[in-house]
């Protein structure tokens, strides 16, 4: 566990004792706890030496990956770009992009040998792509979310991202 995602982890335990059922409900609970699990799985990816344990990071990460973006786009995106004003339309956009450019990167790294050099570039790359999208994302989303949404939307995000992953077929 990375010193980011032990903190992540920390400073929702203290959220969810402080006000339980709206950090459970809260999309950007939901999706920040995505995100450690996702950071999580490409660190191990990218420390691996060990073809098979790669193959299957790769598999459980596209597991994850997939139904988070494409929920994403649609819950919370889709959202943020109906919001007036050109800050919204950018980052929404960006984040489209940011998610299009991780997936071809995904399928890149499916199909090519485990444990080569150029498995380990793809990795690598595929890793700095969703750190710095998290990065962003975390900042700049999920402030409009928040300025823009109350408690209850959030909650109601929530419920629909959560339905709309069970749509995604991996």
């Amino acid at each position: 566990m990375t010193i980011r995602t032990s903190i992540a982890q920390a400073t929702r335990s203290v959220m969810g004792a402080l006000n339980p059922q709206e950090s459970e409900n809260d999309i950007l609970s939901t999706l920040q706890a995505e995100h450690d699990e996702v950071q999580e799985m490409l660190e191990k990816l990218n420390g691996s030496d060990n073809a098979r344990e790669q193959k299957q990071l790769v598999a459980r990460i596209k597991a994850a990956l997939v139904p988070h973006n494409r929920a994403e786009e649609k819950v919370v995106y889709d959202a943020v770009l109906a919001l007036k004003g050109r800050e919204a339309r950018v980052d929404g956009h960006e984040g489209y992009i940011e998610h299009n450019l991780g997936g071809i990167t995904l399928k890149k790294l499916e199909k090519l040998t485990a444990n080569t050099p150029e498995f380990k570039a793809a990795a690598k790359v595929l890793k700095e792509l969703v750190d710095h999208h998290v990065e962003e994302e975390e900042r700049n989303i999920w402030s409009l979310v928040r300025r823009n949404f109350s408690a209850e939307d959030r909650a109601a995000m929530n419920r629909d991202f959560l339905a709309a992953k069970k749509k995604v077929r991996v």
